[in-house]
């Protein structure tokens, strides 16, 4: 059975996100979809919140899980028995930051853990999980960028209707 992970921060997920979720899990026999859950980060949800708007999200993926994991890749994934990451990627700028990180999660793991890169679809190209948070934050149209249901949570959490 090949397997694969897409980690991120998902905060807020996008349609990009899910469209790399959608396209991946088509591609793997499993597809674990992970939150990172970075102390670093303030992130406008809570790892618990982002990853049940995950579950729900991808409720119609049979072959979709939803996780967390604090760390380095690398120990979550030798952990899981899984051996590719998923990656997406929206413009060249998001290839030299993730290629550092994949040749650095690849040296990590002493070769255990390779990376595959999924080029956004173009109608996603713009979308960004910050740019999401500023639009809300002010008031914007977010509801091209994510599904419904999560636009009404972020709206919640920016006390906007």
């Amino acid at each position: 059975m090949n397997a694969a992970i897409y980690p991120g921060s998902f905060d807020p997920m996008t349609l990009g996100h899910f469209d790399v979720i959608k396209r991946a899990s088509k591609m793997f026999d499993r597809l674990t979809v992970s939150v990172l859950d970075n102390k670093a980060k303030n992130a406008l949800f809570s790892v618990e919140e982002r990853v049940n708007i995950l579950r729900e999200a991808t409720k119609d993926l049979p072959n979709v899980t939803v996780d967390s994991f604090s760390g380095l890749l690398v120990d979550y994934a030798r952990e899981k028995d899984i051996h590719i990451s998923v990656r997406g990627l929206r413009a060249i700028t998001d290839f030299e930051y993730e290629l550092q990180i994949a040749q650095t999660n690849r040296l990590l793991s002493k070769g255990m853990l390779d990376t595959v890169f999924l080029t956004t679809s173009l109608e996603y190209a713009y979308l960004s999980s910050s740019g999401v948070k500023e639009m809300a934050s002010f008031g914007g149209d977010i509801s091209p960028c994510v599904p419904d249901f999560v636009a009404k949570l972020i709206y919640e959490k920016y006390n906007n209707k």
